[in-house]
């Protein structure tokens, strides 16, 4: 070993051995007849000391010399510092260098490598294997990997075996754009990347493999965003002989085991909620409920008296920000805005202020009595001092537009809070969802999550109001998790990709397989898949995935490190039969 200790184990308790240290050089200060050198590697600083009179005049030149990023060797015996860095777990001591050896010099880095750089996202993806020697990266990949082992951990425990599955499978229409990959030996023939095991983990239930988990490297070739990336990876689980109930109740138990052995947090209990209650109330399916802010519906209140864009509107509804009675007509009128945008959509925003002395202040005053007022009011649970805020237009559109505006008072009045965590399993999903454009029905999740038995006879009147066995679990408005429970016989099978529109031999070339192994003795079975590295960054109170991966793609999907994607030589087009045809812009 080039080294005795790493740059972040030494204490007062080490003081007077002789140490070699080996690492990058954070930065050099440099007073003439005496140098401070801080040496880090992935496990901490530690301050090397070089003084005149005590340490080698050419040693000194040296340490002099050093840049930042230099890999060095020191030797030395440690003393107690004089002037202690109570910032450092290394603060109490120094190395007094005896010998220093250059291993790489370095050129001068494009950003600083330190927690606050200057380097912006674009500069940092390109060095990434310089940002990712900073601490604020590094420990996020430190969580990614506490994670994995605590995952791992739990579900041997659950006598689950883990079995990977393979990488170039078959291309099937359901879900994302597939990454597609060329078979030289097949010539005009491709591999599909997996978007997800769903398949192969159903096959391996098939094969009596009750309890298998995988975490798994999966791939859509969707648009990209902050909690998306073209690569992305799953805890993927599957488990036969059970029911909803007995999935919910395993992996309830993995995530309090994450959030107890890696958070330190005790997650308390997982409430449940219907579908159809996620949209009446919070205006879509992943509902964060940190904060309440949930939705009333206002239509019999405030129809009918003669304020024509509520009498004209599908729903009216309404929420109350507490104590947000203050804010300023300039503050709503921002608001106003906010809803008026594109992205929203909102043709304009009612307000009822709250007033202390229990009177009550509108933008539709003139259509309101007081009376009326209070009876939104009331209906909302308003106090005095809070505000109430209301949108109105058709059901499915003013409900997506009040779930953003909901957020956004969550956010602005300091209700989200990333160290407060309230998870949350949602049911009874549609089976199908009617798409305009198609005008067809697709399968919400997959085309193999079961119905419910009760509502099969529906398949055949009212195909939209069939509930699956489906289930997602959500904490704090992020989608960590969804499942089902699957079609395990041939009958159902077909009957479910006759209601999505496939012919029976478009079923059969793409699902021959998995419909033939139902008739070898499919047990009942189910399953989830977790989203890794949104769980990740749930646990690190980010945003971005991206932050969790060693080295993410951009926005546009490109690794600008290694320049990727890239073209490929003709030469190799020849071999794969593939000819470009590209279009000119």
């Amino acid at each position: 070993m080039l080294r005795t200790h790493t740059c972040g184990e030494l204490r007062l308790a080490d003081v007077n051995k002789e140490v070699t240290l080996a690492g990058w050089v954070q930065r050099v200060r440099n007073k003439g007849g005496l140098i401070w050198l801080d040496l880090r590697d992935r496990y901490g600083v530690t301050q090397l000391i070089f003084e005149e009179g005590s340490t080698d005049k050419a040693l000194l030149e040296k340490a002099g010399s050093l840049g930042r990023e230099f890999v060095v060797q020191a030797t030395g015996v440690v003393i107690e510092r004089t002037s202690k860095n109570d910032k450092l777990p290394t603060g109490d001591i120094e190395i007094k260098a005896s010998a220093l050896e250059v291993l790489n010099a370095a050129k001068v880095p494009p950003f600083i490598i330190e927690d606050e750089t200057d380097g912006g996202d674009e500069l940092r993806m390109k060095y990434r294997y310089l940002d990712l020697r900073r601490n604020v990266v590094r420990e996020k990949l430190q969580l990614r990997h506490r994670m994995m082992q605590e995952t791992r951990k739990y579900m041997d425990a659950q006598s689950f075996i883990e079995v990977e599955t393979p990488v170039l499978i078959k291309s099937t229409p359901e879900g994302a754009r597939d990454f597609v990959v060329p078979s030289r030996v097949n010539p005009g023939e491709f591999y599909a990347l997996p978007q997800s095991p769903q398949t192969f983990k159903q096959l391996l239930m098939v094969s009596g493999f009750d309890r298998y988990f995988q975490i798994v490297k999966c791939f859509r070739d969707e648009d990209l965003r902050a909690d998306r990336q073209p690569e992305f990876t799953q805890i993927d689980c599957e488990m036969s002989f059970v029911d909803q109930e007995d999935i919910l109740n395993t992996f309830e138990g993995l995530v309090r085991h994450l959030f107890t052995h890696v958070k330190g947090v005790d997650l308390g209990g997982v409430e449940r909620m219907t579908f159809a209650d996620a949209m009446k109330y919070y205006g879509n399916d992943k509902p964060d409920l940190r904060f309440d802010m949930k939705f009333v519906e206002l239509n019999e209140l405030a129809q009918g008296k003669g304020f024509t864009i509520f009498d004209q509107a599908e729903l009216i509804v309404g929420i109350c920000a507490t104590g947000a009675g203050e804010y300023t007509r300039k503050q709503i009128e921002a608001l106003t805005d906010w809803v008026k945008r594109p992205q929203i959509g909102a043709k304009g925003l009612v307000y009822v202020k709250c007033n202390e002395d229990g009177t009550f202040k509108s933008s539709v005053d003139k259509f309101y009595t007081q009376e009326d007022l209070k009876a939104w009011a009331e209906k909302a649970n308003a106090k005095a001092g809070d505000l109430i805020l209301v949108l109105s237009g058709d059901a499915k559109t003013t409900r997506k537009q009040m779930s953003e505006l909901r957020l956004k008072m969550g956010e602005d009045l300091g209700l989200r809070d990333r160290n407060v965590f309230r998870p949350l399993w949602v049911v009874d999903f549609p089976l199908l969802e009617w798409d305009e454009e198609t005008q067809r029905y697709h399968a919400m999740h997959h085309p193999f999550t079961s119905p419910k038995k009760e509502d099969i006879p529906l398949l055949e009147i009212d195909p939209g109001a069939v509930r699956a066995n489906a289930y997602d679990l959500v904490i704090n408005g992020v989608e960590i998790g969804g499942g089902s429970i699957r079609i395990h016989d041939r009958p159902t099978q077909q009957l479910m990709f006759k209601h999505l529109g496939f012919s029976d031999e478009e079923a059969q070339k793409q699902f021959g397989f998995l419909m033939e192994a139902f008739e070898y003795g499919a047990p009942p079975h189910g399953g989830i898949a977790f989203g890794f590295d949104r769980f990740c960054a749930i646990f690190g109170g980010s945003d971005s995935i991206r932050d969790y991966i060693a080295f993410p793609k951009n926005n546009s999907g490109r690794d600008v490190m290694i320049d990727s994607p890239s073209t490929i030589a003709e030469e190799q087009l020849k071999e794969l039969s593939i000819a470009l045809a590209l279009k000119k812009e």
